[in-house]
């Protein structure tokens, strides 16, 4: 299709993914700004959010969950462990897993400095209709899933090249 339709098309596609960039920058400086408030890397934070969000899970999960390849969630788990933001536990059903678990405490500081920006985007979401609330929380899941599977394929270990 050519002419002023996909021109248009073309156009709103273009401000999607620039108001996306402009929406990741945003979230890493302002997430970037509560971890360090919490004494934390940025991962560290998302990390205990996803904890926080999910609720325990295996580090196979978590793996999962975060795109974080296995071997650097054993590291970032020692690092929140020693910080006192997350803990190992017995898993309830099979006592030979381990599950990840965020501690109660932690959250008690840490969900306070997200009341501002929740006020503000509540009262952004007030100006949207119902249906349109429902496409950008479908987009912005979608998006958050595709984000995620493109995190996983950079933190995969690279294979040695093919001796054929």
């Amino acid at each position: 299709m050519t002419g002023p339709e996909s021109e248009q098309r073309a156009a709103l596609v273009g401000q999607v993914l620039a108001g996306g960039r402009q929406l990741s920058t945003a979230a890493i400086m302002f997430h970037t700004a509560i971890a360090a408030k919490s004494g934390l890397s940025a991962t560290e934070a998302k990390v205990a959010e996803l904890l926080h969000r999910f609720g325990p899970m295996t580090a196979g999960e978590l793996s999962e969950r975060s795109g974080l390849a296995p071997a650097s969630v054993t590291g970032l788990m020692d690092r929140l462990e020693q910080k006192n933001v997350a803990r190992r536990v017995k898993h309830p059903e099979d006592k030979r897993k381990v599950v990840i678990e965020i501690v109660p405490e932690f959250l008690t500081t840490s969900d306070a400095r997200f009341t501002e920006l929740l006020r503000l985007t509540t009262e952004l979401c007030a100006t949207y209709t119902d249906e349109e609330l429902a496409t950008i929380g479908g987009f912005l899941t979608k998006a958050a899933d595709l984000q995620t599977k493109a995190t996983a394929t950079l933190t995969e270990p690279e294979q040695p090249p093919s001796r054929d």
